[in-house]
């Protein structure tokens, strides 16, 4: 007698970036089954840049795409519903040449910074408010290449930029190549107020979506917190992973293995959006809507709460 056939998977569509990291939680999701354990089917889409992952979602195109939560406050702001859960900390910061002879933050004054992303990407607003605490304007008082991680990257390596403000994968990279850091955003976020890390990425959903499909969300963000945890015990894990990983050295490769686990989410949900909201009040107060949008305090409703254990 054969037995009951087994519900259908929910399917959940999901935007990530080519470059970025959740293709690993992806690959380690794939090899240990983890999504057809949750009961979903992953449909998975690759994409160029941050952007256009960011228009996905707006469009409907993808049901969870991976970007930073001062975006979603901003999209919420302006009146698309978004919610946002934590995915990582680890954050890029400014890189320069070695022997550049840029010292600090003013040095960048008169040059080419080139800023992975766009004009609404995290770290560059983070790094902006930083700056404009010191009196300085970066987007008025430095000449500014926008454009993906990878470009801008490119773009450093070959002399085509004084600076590199950067996702912390090509950072890691850099630092191995001969690079040095002129302020890691983690200092900036720590000179804007914020005590802890915060996770500046996470995965992202439509609100209306997130309501009519609680079960699936709930099970996709058990799921990568499955996948992640693997990450974080297992070194043969990562010897799986390199082959995506692309790298061509063991210091490279260690830098990014250690970054990733530094940057998963340790805080308690409510004390992320504690410190969330104080830093979104002093990014607000330094430079207003054309640093966040409209809003002056973060959206309490920005945040997808799933259950908690034992619900």
């Amino acid at each position: 007698m054969s037995g009951a056939p087994a519900p259908a998977a929910d399917t959940l569509r999901v935007g990530f970036q080519a470059t970025g990291t959740f293709a690993w939680v992806l690959d380690v999701i794939r090899r240990h089954g983890l999504a057809e354990r949750a009961g979903l089917e992953l449909r998975a889409s690759e994409f160029a840049s941050p952007d256009a992952g960011k228009l996905a979602i707006n469009s409907g195109s993808v049901d969870v795409a991976i970007s930073d939560w001062l975006w979603v406050a901003r999209e919420r702001a302006l009146g698309s519903k978004l919610v946002f859960y934590p995915y990582s900390s680890a954050v890029g910061a400014v890189m320069v040449k070695a022997d550049s002879p840029i010292k600090d933050i003013s040095g960048l004054k008169g040059r080419v910074l080139a800023v992975a992303g766009g004009p609404l990407d995290k770290s560059w607003l983070i790094v902006r408010a930083a700056a404009l605490k010191r009196g300085i304007d970066l987007r008025r008082e430095t000449t500014l290449q926008y454009g993906a991680p990878p470009l801008m990257f490119q773009k450093m390596q070959q002399g085509e930029a004084d600076a590199n403000l950067n996702f912390w994968n090509f950072c890691a990279r850099l630092e191995a190549s001969g690079f040095r850091s002129l302020l890691d955003v983690h200092d900036a976020e720590r000179e804007l107020g914020a005590a802890e890390p915060i996770a500046m990425v996470g995965y992202v959903f439509p609100e209306a979506f997130a309501s009519t499909h609680r079960g699936a969300v709930d099970r996709f963000l058990a799921m990568t917190k499955a996948a992640n945890d693997i990450l974080a015990s297992s070194d043969a894990e990562w010897d799986a992973l390199r082959r995506l990983m692309k790298v061509q050295d063991e210091a490279t490769f260690r830098a990014l293995r250690d970054r990733t686990r530094a940057g998963l989410p340790k805080q308690p949900l409510d004390a992320e959006i504690a410190d969330a909201g104080k830093l979104f009040r002093t990014l607000a107060d330094l430079g207003g809507p054309e640093l966040v949008g409209p809003a002056k305090e973060l959206d309490v409703h920005l945040y997808y709460h799933p259950p908690v254990s034992g619900d």
